[in-house]
């Protein structure tokens, strides 16, 4: 997307995660299945898909928050790992959950304040992260239960989720109608495209909150994993992780990932932004604002040689070492998930985009469209 001028294009709001995943050789029939995952405590009946391609790459996902709550990827070796931090049951998303797997909206990442104004007008939203609005509010896209059809073409199969969010949900206009469809293809990729439209202006960055562990999840914490930022700049925040509004350089900082460094290398550093965070969890600008698809990040894990290259056409990512990880959560085959067990690299457009005048827009009208594109490739060296 051009994410200038109100990084808007025409037609139906898209936003697409694809997630490249290595063949592990042999041949399984494609196809997808459903079972059940329970209920949700107003009684909504929740189920689960499994996607499977032809060379056995599987991905999960649940019709509650979108979530997608396993991928299995090789190692060097060939050996399938689920590389998604999670929950093996429906209660557990539901009673505590910091975002794994989920789709986020409407708004990705933190408004100050929980207030924004547009065209005039002040919209207060709901406040769930301190003073700030974090990932939608208290009931954001990763709480709803969707809609769900099965769907499938020649070469993919895929899971069709729709959900309307209706104006004043959370505190934000206009009654927004999205779709997002999980496609799972032969050539080894995991499609994520969203589409959405509102009758009100509004303010709109989607996003995917996967917890990735290349070493498998729950296999200990992702210090040693190698990471590249394709970011000269990033977004400095204040006290309450909410950006100042200036664009500064990485260099000389730990936020220097221009060359491939461990994540644990420098995330203990001296650093008013590390203590701020207690580690990352920050915006970088990516050097490519032109809105082609271009790679913004690698990140690989020595150990079991599972490495992942993130392409995307949006301007911004976030790079969160899962510092609030803390063991208290206990996930799928029991597993304790400990500090910085777990990693995400969100595409977005800014933090706090809405009060920042200056950030790539994130407005969305009626009769505009808008659209991203975002890219996993796994891969074992």
């Amino acid at each position: 997307m051009n994410p200038g001028k109100n990084g808007l294009i025409t037609g139906i709001l898209s936003f697409v995660v694809i997630i490249g995943l290595i063949s592990c050789g042999g041949s399984e029939k494609m196809g997808i299945t459903k079972r059940d995952f329970g209920k949700t405590p107003d009684g909504k009946t929740v189920d689960i898909y499994t996607l499977t391609n032809a060379n056995g790459a599987k991905a999960e996902i649940t019709n509650y928050g979108g979530i997608m709550t396993s991928l299995t990827v090789p190692d060097r070796h060939g050996n399938m790992d689920d590389v998604l931090l999670g929950y093996d049951n429906l209660d557990d998303y539901i009673r505590e959950s910091p975002y794994f797997g989920a789709l986020i909206g409407r708004y990705g990442n933190r408004i100050g304040g929980g207030r924004f104004t547009l065209d005039g007008k002040t919209y207060t939203l709901a406040t769930n992260n301190g003073p700030n609005h974090l990932h939608g509010g208290i009931v954001g896209f990763d709480k709803v239960v969707w809609n769900a059809e099965p769907v499938e073409t020649k070469n993919a199969v895929g899971l069709k989720l729709t959900y309307l969010s209706k104006d004043g949900e959370e505190g934000y206009p206009g009654n927004l109608n999205v779709t997002v469809t999980y496609w799972l293809t032969n050539h080894d990729e995991l499609k994520i495209v969203y589409d959405a439209v509102t009758d009100k202006p509004t303010v709109c960055n989607l996003t995917q909150h996967n917890y990735y562990n290349l070493s498998g999840a729950g296999n200990g914490d992702i210090l040693d994993h190698v990471l590249e930022i394709r970011a000269d700049r990033m977004t400095p925040v204040d006290e309450n992780l909410i950006p100042t509004g200036e664009i500064t350089p990485v260099a000389g900082t730990p936020f220097d990932f221009r060359e491939p460094a461990a994540i644990g290398a420098r995330i203990n550093d001296d650093n008013i932004q590390i203590r701020y965070a207690g580690g990352y969890d920050h915006n970088f600008v990516l050097n490519n604002q032109d809105g082609s698809m271009a790679l913004a990040a690698r990140v690989s894990d020595p150990a079991s040689g599972r490495a992942m290259e993130v392409f995307t056409t949006e301007p911004g990512i976030q790079f969160y070492s899962g510092n609030f990880l803390d063991g208290s959560l206990t996930g799928k085959n029991g597993a304790s998930y400990k500090h910085r067990y777990g990693l995400c690299l969100e595409t977005q457009h800014y933090p706090d985009s809405p009060n920042k005048p200056d950030f790539p827009s994130v407005v969305l009208r009626p009769g505009e469209k808008y659209h991203t594109e975002t890219t996993y490739r796994f891969y074992a060296d």
